[in-house]
Formats: structure tokens, sequence, C-alpha cells
């Protein structure tokens, strides 16, 4: 996201993934190799995912006083590590094993897939646990989001694929459950001794229904990632031809390849408003969309407000009440744009 003052053309790189047939494995062909993760804020969603995450795996007795824990964090969320240290546990002395290797979507930002397994696998004590929460793959496949994929994200991992992975480290699947969090997240506790329950053998089942292991199904992404392009481009013209203004909200790494792949510009998306102080006075790539400030928006009394994370959606109607106060709607890209209820926040 460079400073909306550097001019563009901005470099542009080939956006492929690649699926292999034995590991069943997907992954980015090819990256830029210039991918600097601007720092978000963390949004409620994902602080509320943390807190059931971990209450699961107090559940599990894995949170106790005097276990330890190593984390392998990502930019896409705080640490888990203050909240567990309030529960007595505590990074182990120097590179010791730890009795709970924590893995928040940080897989995705590993470029050797294979090295990244065997250090957490290195690193976990005899009778350790693996915690990875991630983004599956067959989340992209239910919903069509094609845009998960994007640079710097390097390995889209299923639960069938990961279990058939970590048994070459002596480790599988123990328990695996999938939430809402970004249209479905996947919590995976990883054991040396794994007995999967029936949720855990459902969720195995249903992913690989979905087609995580098929490659025809898999092609379907491309198909998704076509219209859907072509679908946002048009309600924005439309928008405009009806005279409305449309400001969006949310300048997350998932907008890039959507903004890119649909050819937005100023002309059809004036700006696109978020709350990081970071990321504002800078642009969308390969674009001239400026990312303003929450407040810059509401000055702007738009009649649409295009949220990019549906996540969000009753944390920003919460915050931002000025918009529907003015006569604004909130949309949401879900995959298609659709305009939320106006009933009353609570």
């Amino acid at each position: 996201m460079p400073p909306v003052a550097e001019p563009l053309p901005d470099p542009r790189f080939p956006l492929r993934m690649w699926w292999c047939r034995e590991c069943w494995l997907a992954q980015l062909v090819e990256d830029s190799g210039c991918v600097d993760e601007v720092p978000g804020v963390e949004p409620q969603a994902m602080i509320d995912q943390t807190e059931l995450s971990i209450r699961r795996m107090a559940e599990l007795g894995l949170v106790a006083p005097g276990r330890t824990v190593v984390e392998f964090g990502s930019p896409h969320g705080g640490s888990w590590l203050p909240r567990l240290a309030a529960e007595g546990v505590l990074p182990p002395a120097g590179d010791e094993p730890a009795d709970l290797v924590i893995d928040v979507y940080g897989l995705l930002h590993e470029p050797d897939q294979a090295a990244a397994l065997r250090r957490r696998a290195e690193l976990l004590a005899p009778g350790g646990t693996l915690v990875l929460q991630l983004l599956s793959l067959a989340t992209a496949l239910r919903h069509g989001q094609w845009y998960d994929l994007r640079h710097g994200h390097y390995g889209y991992w299923s639960v069938p694929a990961l279990d058939r992975a970590l048994h070459e480290h002596g480790l599988g699947v123990h328990r695996a459950w999938r939430y809402p969090l970004a249209g479905g997240t996947v919590l995976v506790v990883v054991t040396h001794s794994p007995t999967p329950d029936a949720a855990a053998l459902d969720l195995v089942a249903d992913e690989t229904a979905l087609g995580v292991a098929d490659p025809d199904l898999l092609r379907g992404l491309q198909r998704s990632a076509t219209e859907s392009a072509a679908e946002l481009r048009a309600w924005l013209a439309a928008e405009r031809a009806a005279g409305r203004t449309v400001i969006g909200y949310g300048a997350a790494s998932r907008a890039v390849p959507r903004i890119s792949h649909a050819g937005l510009d100023a002309s059809l998306l004036p700006a696109i408003a978020d709350a990081s102080p970071a990321k504002q006075g800078r642009r969308m790539p390969g674009t001239d969309i400026p990312i303003v400030s929450p407040e810059d928006l509401l000055a702007r009394t738009p009649d649409r407000v295009l949220l990019f994370l549906p996540d969000l959606v009753h944390e920003v109607r919460a915050a931002l009440p000025s918009v529907e106060a003015a006569g604004g709607r909130w949309v949401v890209l879900d995959p298609a744009p659709r305009v939320v209820e106006t009933v009353p926040v609570g």
C-alpha cells in the first residue's frame, strides 16, 4: 500500500495458485517478493475468535499454570501470549521445547511449508500439543473466496491435507472445529497420539466432499473470480449512473485482489476508509483509490459504504451510526454486494 503521493503505475505480478495431486496442498505459484504488510487494527470479531479458541483449549486441559507455550503469529491478529500468560502459561527458557505450540495464521506466511511444519513439530515437548488456527482451502471453495489467494500468502491448507502432512512428523489431527470468522476459520488440535472424535472426522469428510482433493472443483475458483469481479464493477457503475456516492471500508489485504481483478479506480470508488492510522494516507496498490480515516468517510456523507470485510458489519455500524443517520446504507461484499437491512444496532 504505497503512499498516496507515489505515482502510478505500480509493478504488477501474476497471481496464481497450484495444487499438488499427491499431498493436496494448494500454494502460491510465484510471489512478488516485495509484500509489505501494513499493520491493521485487530477487529472485535478476531478478538472474540481468540477468546473462543482459548476457551476450547482450556476445556481440553491445554491451558493451565506451569505449562509452556511457543507462538507463531502473523500480521492478521494480535498475539495470544498475553491472554495465556494471565492463565499461567508462559514461554519456555531459551529454545527449549514447549507443552503448547500455537500457530495463528502463521503457516500462511511461510515460503517453505515443509520446513515450517518441521520446525513446529521440533518445538513440541514430549506429549505436547500443536494448535493451528487457519483459513481452510475448503472455505474458499464453499463461498467462492478466490480472493483469499494473494501475494505473501504461500500455503492454503485443508484439514485433510494438513493431517496427511503431519503424519510425516508422527503427528495427526486430534480435534478440529470450524468457526464463522472470515467465512470459515478452522481451529485444529494436533497430538502425537491423535484420537479424532466424530466432530473432527465429520469436518474432514465435509472438506473432502467440498472438493479440496478434486482439481475439477478447485478450478471453479477461477470462475468465481471472473464472475465476482464483473459483478462488483457492474454494481459500482450502476451506483455511479444512479448518482449515488460509494465509499469503501476495510483496506485489508483481501480487498487488493478484488479491486485489482475488477479494474477499479477512484472514478468508481473514490476512497476506502480504514481505522488503522498506518494505512491512512496511502492508497490501494495498483490503483489511485486513497485510504482515508473513518472521520473522512463521515465527512463525505456517502450514499453507500461498501464493506470489504463482512465480519466487521456489526462493529462498524455500531461505531459509525452517522452513516445511516445521514441516510446512507452499508453494503456488504459477501461475495456480491448486498445492502444491509436498516435494523436497529444493539
